[in-house]
């Protein structure tokens, strides 16, 4: 007879291993060139996804039937030496189980939906092989029990996201917003390779129980110092901030919207964008120790709520103004965790993905419809007067009109302070280093290729 502990085990390497599997075989077909059909593509998504669910529900029953709340599986030290301790391991708590289901939900329904939608497009398996990255590494970075295996989920869901926005890679534009998600995602895995690097320099290790000690999820306490808790805290806000598409990184949001639907609604409306609130959530008992950190995760949460809500009422497409209504909830999301109310930013979490999935999916249909409408009642349909439309002067409104039309020219700031200074250090370094060069080999080299297009262009600030 299996006792519970084995059971659980069991059943856990089966939720970790089914979306691995399903992108092994996708990827290794793609790999050796034998294309699969349409049709044995979606049966693997299929049973993978279905089997993966049924062993997180079986999980769920297992805690609650037992009133466990939390079980752990451990897959061994990888790397031992002195002072750094690299492990792996899941843990199946009252957070990583529900978000594993959710991820597995909204995963099995956007499959359904692409194998309809993507029917007959040239990249469905490149579509589908991405999918199943992304897959994997939402799982794995709702079950990581150490900083290092969120780490690894992480990177998963980031490269497969970025890739997807630049799907249509024979147009420029969806190659160049891929670009510029990957940049911002870049900026948010650096941080939080840091926040690992300041993790194990306090404690030698990256795992979080041993961090966070006290009780199960959401109870627990920091066993940090204040000094350290406020350095720690900080990086993890910037790679939650980066990868939630917080104030002053949401720019890339609408950017994403160039890939195909499926991946906007599982990615920026559903799992992705809220992927930085739950490592907020994983790691919200060192936040709660510096009132300093509690403070600005509720000021970011409500700057980006606010700056999404106005930025969505000026949007002429019904992709964007979904991902920036997505942004405004994510930002009130932050801000319920900011203010210790975890279980209610973990419940308003899980329902707003499910809404925005269905929204995505449903908005290239609603535009048919209104159409249809208008056609049958013989003109457009009117909207009514605004509560924007009666705010202040009029010299206001449109400074305000202006600022959301430009998306408060985050972009603009970021490339300008953030991009062209990096840009210019890059062309000096590669300037002294032909100038080396040049004195060692008597001879004039050639300037690279990557630093001769010329430095972005910088939006007009007002």
């Amino acid at each position: 007879m299996f006792d519970h502990e084995s059971i659980v085990s069991v059943l856990g390497l089966i939720v970790i291993t089914a979306p691995v599997l399903l992108f092994c075989l996708l990827g290794l077909a793609a790999l050796v060139d034998r294309k699969l059909s349409e049709r044995t593509i979606s049966r693997a998504c299929q049973i993978s996804i279905v089997t993966g669910l049924v062993a997180a529900l079986g999980i769920l029953a297992l805690m609650l039937l037992d009133e466990t709340r939390h079980e752990t599986i451990e897959l061994g030290d990888w790397v031992i030496i002195p002072h750094y301790n690299f492990s792996v391991k899941f843990i199946f708590d009252r957070l990583s189980v529900p978000f594993a289901i959710l991820s597995f939900l909204l995963c099995g329904t956007i499959a359904a939906f692409a194998t309809r939608y993507m029917h007959r497009e040239q990249g469905y398996n490149r579509f589908f092989v991405l999918y199943a990255m992304f897959v994997a590494g939402m799982v794995i970075t709702s079950l990581a029990g150490t900083i290092e295996t969120l780490f690894t989920g992480w990177e998963l869901v980031g490269l497969s996201s970025a890739l997807l926005v630049a799907f249509f890679h024979e147009r420029p534009a969806p190659v160049q917003n891929g670009l510029r998600v990957w940049v911002v995602y870049r900026i948010s895995d650096a941080a939080l390779l840091l926040a690992s690097i300041v993790m194990h320099q306090l404690h030698s290790h990256g795992d979080f129980d041993l961090m966070i000690s006290g009780g199960p999820w959401p109870e627990g306490h920091t066993t940090i110092a204040h000094g350290q808790a406020l350095l720690l805290g900080f990086l993890l806000i910037v790679a939650a901030a980066g990868k939630s598409a917080l104030v002053p990184f949401s720019g890339w949001l609408p950017r994403a919207m160039e890939g195909p639907t499926p991946s906007s609604a599982i990615f920026y409306g559903a799992l992705s964008v809220h992927l930085g609130a739950f490592l907020l959530l994983r790691v919200s008992p060192i936040l709660e120790a510096s009132i300093w950190l509690s403070a600005a995760v509720i000021v970011l949460g409500l700057t980006t709520a606010l700056y999404a809500y106005v930025t969505a009422a000026v949007q002429t497409d019904i992709k964007s103004a979904l991902s920036f209504a997505s942004l405004s909830q994510v930002g009130l999301i932050v801000a319920e965790i900011g203010a210790g109310l975890r279980y209610i930013a973990l419940i308003h979490l899980l329902g707003h993905a499910c809404l925005r999935t269905l929204q995505f999916m449903r908005a290239p249909t609603l535009l048919q419809d209104y159409r249809v409408l208008e056609n049958a009642i013989g003109s457009r349909l009117s909207h009514p007067q605004g509560a924007w439309d009666r705010l202040g002067p009029t010299g206001f409104r449109r400074w305000l009109y202006r600022f959301a039309l430009e998306r408060g020219y985050l972009d603009a700031l970021l490339t300008r302070y953030i991009v062209n200074p990096f840009v210019s250090l890059f062309r000096w370094c590669d300037a002294m280093e032909r100038r080396w060069t040049d004195f060692i080999t008597g001879q004039v080299s050639r300037e690279s290729d990557l630093l001769k297009p010329s430095t972005p262009q910088v939006e007009e600030l007002p």
